[in-house]
């Protein structure tokens, strides 16, 4: 049930007074904390609450517990291999798994986490099945902790902040929770965040559980007409492409400029994809009236970053029950995956400029998981990152472009004036040994597919020395562009992959093997 309003109007002024006494010690708590000694902290204590699981015996925690942090982790970086998802759920998770009668049942109890995990994440996967990524009460503590943290430097930064007078809209995706049995719930981390969100939190928070619950293009109706109805939304967070389709949305239905329509907005809050390829779109909708914009780096798996006021990247996080470790992506193999006796490293060892895929063990009993995202670090002091691309990247051809270095190229295509690509996708056309770039494009080009081809290859020739080498080489052709109208990618994911909005995200890298999905997309398109 949403609190009234009266309650709002209340309890708005005396959180705000509390929060901006508050908020600058604990942001100034948050610079003074040793990222070095907080991850040999964390895994000493990850390693004692599981070395009488399953998985810590059959990893001989026991033996670990106690020894200093060097000790520590040179064991444990012997005793325990890096897995993928589909590594634990064959060896540890589908052992807990039941189905009868499209009734889906898991639980984990002293697994690989001390007593009954409560949730599972549902993950949308591209081509694999739903992944169930345990969620325990020690990761949603520590969640809740990291969003303390990034308001307190929010507020710290922005003495004249009025968010808390007003609500944050939450762009959730589906908020309705499975029974798993035995008391497990399983469903979108949005859903679980929200549902299971403190009771004192809930006044400052939209929409609530019931229009989240709704079909994808009725909430974003729903919401759209929230906004535009004078609501007291201060801050909007969520994946950059839905957020632009609600914003325009709120264009369309108010007839007025975005900044005459959300007065009160003053902070956009993103993470899942990269904001580049959309941010020439923002600037246009906003105009000189724009909102600031955070950067978040969250999954189901972990918290690992989020931007501060005034900073250009995002601060690593360490903070919050998460042991991290890195393998350089030139180890990767074809796959996009380490092997699992690969030369990882901790945190103390990164070099800033080099390209890592993040290895995580987890207060949720994650250990060494390979979830799949690439970071680089531009800092080292204090600790900055980018994200450089998730899951996948272009590589069928041995090229290993980034998802960062492609979003990079469309967002410099987008910087010629007349161009705006509204959507896109990449993927091998291996027959031919090219890319195959599908743009949705938003009104007409002053380039043709084949200068905007022209484009794309030399942008990515100038960022990926490999890529370069290769089309120089000829063994990699020059791509070819497909233009389509701007809706057309989102009709395609919602018709053909059934994913449409919330937290699902399109795939800007093609991760099938031969290139199926680009061929789905293109034929879709009317052209294949």
């Amino acid at each position: 049930m949403q609190m009234p309003r009266s309650f709002r109007n209340l309890a708005a002024p005396l959180l705000q007074i509390a929060a901006k006494a508050g908020a600058t010690a604990v942001a100034n708590s948050f610079d003074k904390r040793d990222p070095f000694a907080a991850q040999g902290e964390i895994l000493s204590r990850l390693v004692a609450r599981g070395r009488d699981t399953r998985f810590g015996k059959d990893h001989g925690f026991p033996e670990l517990t106690g020894l200093p942090f060097p000790a520590m982790y040179q064991r444990f970086r012997q005793l325990v291999p890096i897995r993928t998802y589909a590594d634990f759920w064959r060896d540890y998770f589908g052992a807990g798994f039941s189905e009868q009668g499209g009734q889906k049942r898991l639980s984990l109890t002293d697994v690989t986490w001390p007593g009954q995990i409560p949730f599972f994440c549902e993950t949308s996967g591209t081509t694999a099945p739903t992944k169930f990524i345990p969620f325990s009460s020690e990761m949603f503590a520590a969640n809740k902790r990291a969003a303390l943290d990034l308001t307190a430097c929010y507020l710290r930064g922005n003495r004249a902040s009025r968010l808390l007078h007003g609500r944050l809209l939450y762009m959730a995706g589906n908020t309705s929770l499975s029974d798993m049995g035995t008391g497990v719930r399983s469903g979108d981390m949005s859903a679980i965040t929200l549902r299971h969100a403190p009771w004192y939190l809930k006044p400052f928070t939209a929409p609530d559980p019931e229009l989240s619950a709704l079909p994808w293009e009725e909430k974003l109706e729903t919401l759209a007409q929230l906004l535009v109805a004078g609501s007291d939304i201060r801050a909007i967070s969520g994946v950059p492409p839905w957020i632009l389709l609600l914003l325009k949305r709120c264009t369309e239905k108010s007839g007025k400029t975005l900044a005459e329509t959300l007065p009160n907005l003053e902070l956009i809050i993103h993470g899942g994809t990269s904001m580049k390829p959309y941010r020439k779109e923002f600037d246009e909708l906003f105009g000189p009236a724009s909102p600031q914009y955070l950067e978040l780096l969250p999954s189901s798996e972990a918290f690992m970053a989020f931007q501060l006021p005034g900073e250009e990247h995002m601060r690593f996080t360490p903070y919050y029950g998460v042991f991290f470790e890195f393998v350089p992506f030139e180890e990767l193999d074809e796959r996009g995956v380490p092997k699992p006796d690969a030369a990882a490293i901790p945190l103390e060892e990164v070099r800033a400029g080099v390209r890592y895929a993040v290895i995580l063990s987890t207060c949720a009993g994650l250990w060494r998981y390979h979830i799949g995202d690439t970071i680089r670090f531009v800092s080292l002091d204090p600790l900055m990152i980018e994200f450089t691309g998730r899951d996948k990247f272009l590589d069928r051809f041995e090229e290993k472009v980034t998802q960062g270095e492609v979003e990079e190229a469309i967002a410099g295509v987008n910087g010629i004036g007349g161009v705006d690509v509204r959507e896109f996708v990449v993927g091998p056309e291996i027959a031919e040994r090219r890319h195959l770039w599908v743009l949705a494009l938003r009104g007409e080009s002053p380039l043709d597919d084949a200068q905007l081809a022209e484009e794309l290859d030399r942008r990515l020739q100038s960022m990926n020395a490999d890529y370069a080498t290769f089309r120089n080489q000829g063994r990699i052709k020059a791509p070819l562009v497909v233009t389509t109208g701007e809706d057309a990618i989102y009709r395609w994911s919602k018709e053909v992959r059934g994913k449409l909005g919330g937290q699902s995200k399109i795939p800007h890298i093609d991760p099938t093997v031969d290139g199926e999905m680009i061929a789905s997309l293109v034929y879709f398109a009317g052209r294949g």
